[in-house]
């Protein structure tokens, strides 16, 4: 089983010394991030339920400051964070829908379906291994 989360994060590069400037078109930059989803039952596998709602990040500044834990950056150089997509492989996404299917009422939800669009949207992407690049 194969999944992640995948940000796309802007920021700005700040220097550590004061003697050091950077132009201020080259400051900012954009990364896309990926965050290893934990299997689907396990410790923090709610991530995307507590973090997402229709394919968004639902709170800003959670988000920024995640992405900052991540990358090892100041919270105030993060300028934003977009939720792209869970990147999941089939084994995964099955045991994700299993999962969900057993306790659907934390979720709110009518039905498996119901729950994943409610918290990503439409924003998974099943691949299979000659699709991976992470």
């Amino acid at each position: 089983m194969d999944a992640a989360y995948v940000f796309r994060v802007r920021f700005r590069l700040e220097p550590a010394r004061p003697f050091v400037s950077l132009e201020p078109a080259s400051a900012e930059t954009t990364v896309t991030l990926s965050r290893e989803a934990p299997e689907p039952g396990t410790d923090g596998w709610l991530f995307f339920r507590d973090t997402l709602w229709r394919g968004e990040v639902a709170d800003r500044e959670y988000g920024r400051r995640l992405a900052a834990e991540w990358l090892g950056i100041p919270e105030r150089t993060i300028e934003s964070v977009d939720f792209r997509e869970l990147r999941t492989d089939a084994e995964y996404f099955d045991a994700l829908k299993t999962a969900i299917a057993a306790d659907l009422e934390p979720f709110k939800a009518d039905d498996v379906s119901d729950a994943l669009s409610k918290y990503l949207g439409s924003s998974v992407r099943v691949t299979d291994a000659s699709d991976r690049s992470h």
